[in-house]
């Protein structure tokens, strides 16, 4: 699978008013790319955008893919909330784009991943008789079965514990590797970890930001530059939110 790159530029809008003035946005194929900002400023917005899902918002400008092929059909969302059926098993909410489609599910591949993220037994269980943690993984889950070349993961791994959310962050950079991925988070952390590429979202605009070049993503948690930029990032946003 080769996955493109993504080209988006122009204003977001929600209905009649203006979210971000002058995108200019390039997410590198087969790379992580994180969107950070404070809280309504129209991260999952524009996350939805490129997934192509319907909406009270629209792009005045373009988001193309590098290779000119329609985005259609080519991007996997999970979205922040998880969106789980309720009444429905795990393993069937695992597969229920292949069912949704009318294709066979891979029920043995749904099964291996629930393995991989820790959910060994669960595969008959409801959304309602599992933790907040759990429930997100099965998201994840749901995400990574597609195999589509273009992710986009809006708080994937919020819900987590500290050590089980490193653990699937490592998971998820080891099986997305090929991908072209747009990771919307609030965590400083977590984008200095994983992005190739990050910026900081304000109604003006996006910031490209400088990431440490000592080491390729996913970043030691621990590493020095990884935590100052940690630091930087966080203080940035306190300030955001202040102003």
């Amino acid at each position: 699978m080769t996955a493109p790159g993504l080209h988006l530029h122009g204003d977001l809008w929600l209905e009649t008013a203006p979210l971000i003035r002058n995108l200019a946005l390039d997410f590198p194929a087969g790379r992580w790319s994180c969107l950070l900002g404070s809280s309504g400023v129209g991260k999952s917005t524009l996350g939805r955008l490129i997934a192509g899902l319907p909406g009270p918002f629209r792009l005045q400008g373009a988001c193309r893919s590098s290779d000119g092929v329609s985005l259609r059909g080519q991007v996997a969302m999970m979205a922040q909330d998880g969106q789980l059926l309720p009444w429905a098993s795990v393993l069937h909410n695992v597969t229920i784009g292949a069912r949704l489609r009318g294709d066979k599910p891979d029920t043995a591949r749904a099964r291996a991943l629930l393995a991989e993220l820790g959910l060994v037994g669960m595969a008959h269980r409801r959304p309602g008789t599992l933790s907040g943690g759990q429930r997100q993984r099965v998201a994840l889950a749901r995400t990574l079965i597609e195999d589509c070349p273009v992710v986009v993961l809006d708080e994937p791994f919020s819900a987590l514990d500290a050590a089980t959310r490193l653990a699937m962050q490592d998971l998820a950079a080891r099986m997305l590797a090929t991908r072209t991925v747009v990771l919307i988070t609030h965590d400083p952390l977590e984008a200095v970890r994983l992005a190739d590429r990050a910026w900081l979202l304000s109604s003006g605009g996006a910031e490209a930001l400088d990431l440490p070049a000592t080491a390729p993503p996913p970043r030691s948690y621990c590493d020095d530059a990884t935590l100052a930029m940690q630091a930087r990032l966080l203080a940035r946003l306190q300030g955001m939110q202040a102003a």
